[in-house]
């Protein structure tokens, strides 16, 4: 890995990671976009979006929400016959510390060769797995749902984004339903409409049965989801973010379920990463194509509700590293690759052509059939972004003869690693929407993911959390049809277990009663929803109970009009 000062548009310099570079240890991990979500810092940019809003701003019918998934906040793992999914594999393999120690030893790189730091100089913490990173136990939702929906009502959400686990809710992955996981989310949204919060489900987040990945069993699976709850939910996702899945499950290895191989990754067992993670992005959008049409024929005219299916797809802001043409280029292919990937057959029913030129053969096709199939089939796009990064013309990786996604991209990544938090670059999602209006013709749009990453029981005082969420909601005032906060409790993360923290309310894993306690933004957000007007310029104190987290009971600092 090379540690390069770059100049970035000729006006500052920063320090950038590099993943194309050596050793090999650190090059398994050279273009994973997954790490995205956790190294991009938090340098102050100037705010392009609305300073002073109140919730009355936003259009008649706007959401505003707050998310979770299955595997990350349920727990009870192993009770009323729910069965092991790709997640509970990945986890119980100790991918997550194998994934910690390797961006330790990245940020260890870096800060060495900014300062002094040594390797003693990080907490032990994160030499092991402190809590066992597993969601065995998670937050215990499926057992604390009421309580839970309670602390979601109080707050003032809207909606609530869950998943519901195939796992639980259909053991084998097809075949009979498990009564005691029907009963729990028949609990959970029957709980949430009594609170008059909007039951938003995502039918899979990384975490199908471990026998499974035919899309004809995920259309069955759906049935029955449609099938039982469709009276109550309205607001259904099929698969999140395919293209993160697809390239951290089946090219780098580091999401569920961790197939890869050399010479890309050399920690695998099984797996093709030239050819698997285009296989999987056809099979879920030929799935997601597939339950949207089960849902238009058999279900949403019976429905009484106003119906709505969407799929979600990670996005971030490209740029490139240098106003040099061959950069530029190279910034279009990303986009082609990252967004146009799962975005293009979704509108026009085929793959970018800078894709199928690239690819070759390992691209599957869509027969005209499938094509028809797949165009069209949604109501809404859902978005989920936290973060930007910077492009670099590679091409000459095009010349290899063995390449991955990464290589058949033919480009270098660069993030931003100085800090642990994301950078407050709210002008970089109105791009992201301007640029999704102008090629795909304005579609309906939910964020349905946003939120700043902190490290994890730092303090209930999360000013950095406060200010991105007051920068990013403000910048979609009239953009989108809904936003959601990513995540209501600090749970498990994909990448890194519970190492971070992205939660409006802290759980405290060492209380036997993982007892929750609202943060600072916590209370930002529920005193936005509520209609008080929220500035960057006024400051109130409201006061938090910290008692059994902190020794200091005192009052916290908020930012409002």
């Amino acid at each position: 890995m090379n540690l390069e000062a770059k100049s970035v548009s000729g006006t500052e310099t920063r320090y950038f990671c590099d993943w194309e570079a050596k050793p090999l240890q650190l090059r398994m991990l050279k273009l994973s976009f997954l790490l995205i979500t956790l190294l991009i810092s938090s340098v102050a940019f100037p705010v392009f979006s609305a300073d002073r809003y109140r919730r009355e701003d936003f259009p008649p019918g706007f959401i505003f929400g707050a998310g979770s998934s299955a595997y990350q906040v349920e727990g009870a793992a192993y009770e009323d016959g729910r069965s092991s999914s790709i997640w509970d594999a990945f986890a119980h393999e100790g991918q997550f510390l194998l994934v910690i120690l390797m961006l330790l030893q990245i940020q260890f790189t870096i800060e060495s060769s900014l300062s002094s730091t040594t390797m003693a100089d990080f907490p032990s913490k994160y030499t092991g797995n402190e809590h066992g990173d597993t969601g065995d136990v998670a937050i215990d939702e499926y057992h604390k749902y009421k309580e839970d929906v309670q602390i979601m009502a109080q707050t003032g959400i809207d909606a609530y984004r869950f998943s519901i686990s195939w796992s639980r809710l259909i053991p084998n992955g097809r075949g009979p339903v498990n009564p005691k996981g029907l009963q729990y989310y028949n609990n959970l949204v029957n709980e949430l409409i009594a609170h008059g919060i909007q039951p938003h489900a995502l039918l899979c987040n990384y975490d199908h049965p471990q026998a499974l990945e035919d899309e004809k069993d995920f259309t069955a699976y759906a049935d029955v989801c449609f099938r039982e709850f469709g009276d109550r939910v309205s607001h259904w996702t099929t698969v999140n973010e395919p293209n993160v899945f697809a390239i951290g499950g089946y090219d780098t290895g580091m999401a569920p379920p961790k197939r890869c191989s050399p010479p890309f990754v050399f920690n695998c067992s099984k797996g093709n990463s030239s050819s698997e993670p285009y296989l999987a992005a056809h099979h879920m959008l030929l799935a997601h194509a597939s339950t949207a049409r089960l849902y238009r024929e058999k279900y949403q005219a019976w429905s009484l509700l106003l119906n709505h299916y969407r799929i979600s797809l990670y996005i971030f802001r490209s740029i490139p590293l240098t106003n040099l043409t061959a950069d530029v280029a190279a910034n279009q292919r990303a986009q082609d690759f990252l967004t146009g990937w799962i975005a293009d057959p979704l509108m026009f029913g085929d793959y970018p052509s800078t894709m199928k030129r690239n690819v070759g053969s390992r691209l599957p096709e869509f027969t005209n059939h499938e094509s028809k199939l797949v165009k069209g089939s949604f109501d809404f796009i859902g978005l989920i972004h936290y973060n930007s990064l910077y492009v670099e013309d590679n091409s000459v990786s095009l010349k290899e003869k063995n390449r991955d996604f990464n290589r058949d991209m033919g480009v270098k990544l660069y993030y931003n690693l100085s800090a642990y938090e994301f950078e407050i670059r709210p002008r970089d999602l109105q791009q992201i929407l301007e640029n999704f209006k102008s090629a795909y013709g304005n579609p309906p749009i939910y964020i349905q993911e946003n939120g700043q990453r902190t490290q994890r029981g730092s303090s209930l005082e999360d000013p950095s959390r406060v200010k991105y969420l007051h920068a990013y909601i403000g910048s979609v005032l009239d953009a989108i049809r809904g936003y959601f906060v990513w995540s209501l409790w600090d749970g498990l993360e994909l990448l890194d277990g519970y190492e971070s923290s992205y939660g409006l309310y802290y759980v405290d894993l060492d209380d036997p009663d993982l007892k929750r306690y609202p943060k600072l933004s916590a209370h930002w957000y529920s005193h936005f929803l509520k209609g008080r007007g929220v500035s960057l310029d006024g400051i109130i104190e409201l006061e938090k109970n910290l008692s059994g987290v902190s020794k200091d009971a005192s009052f916290s600092r908020m930012i409002f009009m």
